[in-house]
């Protein structure tokens, strides 16, 4: 089935809500994302196909798609090296030369290294001021230690600086204390034990800290326990104050202050709707933020992407590849929708 048809490809709704808010865990067939390994791979195949689609009787941009959309990272890693080795060229350059707009974006995204695309993102949103809070805390508060340790280090070897100085020269306050904290990937593991005195000790730390100028709880609390010991803390907060905490941040904080620690809030609590969210405001926008649909959909896809659609479905009563159809136009909607995989009834 063709990814941009309008008609709708098999439901994969019960095995999805079978396992939301399971973003960190793996479904039977070993991924919540929609993009697997494609198990009839041969790379050969595949560097003759682009090789045609770029150079025949005008660009083959559906076949382009067709072939990165249904390949792993680590399989269009090895079709880009076979095609420098079989042809002398580079298959990036000579797809940036092909396409345009962007459709060329997201072929540009889906054949870097995750780590250089997660630094190209982070550099990009540090330096533009409207999207440093927003961005940054997406990257730093959603990637597994290990990718984010990656990331780091492309940044500095591709932008001749460390990330952290960035962040120390373009933010400020306690956005800043966030951003530095979590770009040293300190969070705490999960043990298999609710430290049940900690969670009350960490409590009665945000309330003890009300009304002060000093923000250090919320940040070591926020940025260095376990998703599972912060939504005991949550709760138990709730009870305590009779107040949600999102309520005490937007009362006790200010602009990317506040902004930041509500992100941070919902990545902890529900990391596929937090991105679901994301997904829906970009999609509600006179014209669709590209760039936003883009990191998302390709960032995820091979992690918890299909977590991510059984939120958008059940909090907005549509389906994200139903929105997809509807929002998006030009040549990058069947890559989109390639990459969303399926709709879910």
């Amino acid at each position: 089935m063709s990814a941009s048809s309008r008609e709708m490809g098999p439901s994969l709704t019960p095995e999805i809500l079978s396992h939301l808010g399971l973003a960190n865990k793996t479904a039977a067939w070993g991924t919540l994302g929609t993009l697997r390994t494609f198990l009839s791979f041969s790379v050969d195949k595949d560097v003759q196909r682009l090789l045609k689609a770029i150079t025949g009787q005008g660009v083959d941009r559906g076949a382009i798609v067709d072939v990165l959309t249904n390949r792993s990272r680590e399989q269009r890693q090895l079709i880009s090296r076979a095609f420098q080795e079989r042809t002398q060229q580079d298959l990036l350059k000579s797809l940036q030369a092909a396409l345009s707009g962007n459709l060329e974006k997201i072929v540009v995204a889906l054949l870097q290294p995750a780590a250089q695309f997660d630094a190209q993102e982070l550099r990009t949103a540090l330096k533009a001021s409207d999207s440093a809070e927003d961005v940054t805390m997406e990257i730093l508060a959603t990637r597994t230690p290990p990718r984010l340790q990656e990331c780091l280090a492309a940044y500095g070897h591709h932008f001749q600086v460390e990330a952290e100085d960035d962040i120390k020269s373009k933010t400020s306050g306690i956005l800043r204390d966030l951003l530095l904290a979590l770009a040293k990937g300190g969070r705490e593991s999960y043990s298999g034990i609710i430290d049940y005195n900690l969670a009350e000790q960490d409590v009665q730390a945000l309330r003890q800290d009300e009304g002060r100028s000093t923000q250090g709880p919320w940040v070591l609390i926020l940025t260095q326990r376990n998703p599972k010991h912060l939504t005991r803390v949550f709760e138990q907060y709730q009870r305590r104050t009779g107040q949600e905490l999102d309520e005490a941040v937007r009362t006790r904080f200010r602009g990317d202050a506040r902004a930041a620690l509500l992100s941070l809030a919902s990545v902890i609590r529900n990391t596929p709707l937090y991105f679901a969210d994301k997904l829906h405001r970009a999609l509600q926008e006179s014209e669709p933020n590209y760039q936003v649909l883009m990191r998302i959909l390709i960032s995820r896809s091979e992690t918890d992407l299909l977590s991510i659609r059984a939120e958008f479905k059940k909090k907005f009563g549509k389906s994200l590849y139903s929105s997809l159809q509807d929002a998006v136009t030009g040549d990058c909607r069947s890559a989109l929708l390639a990459l969303c995989r399926a709709e879910d009834i």
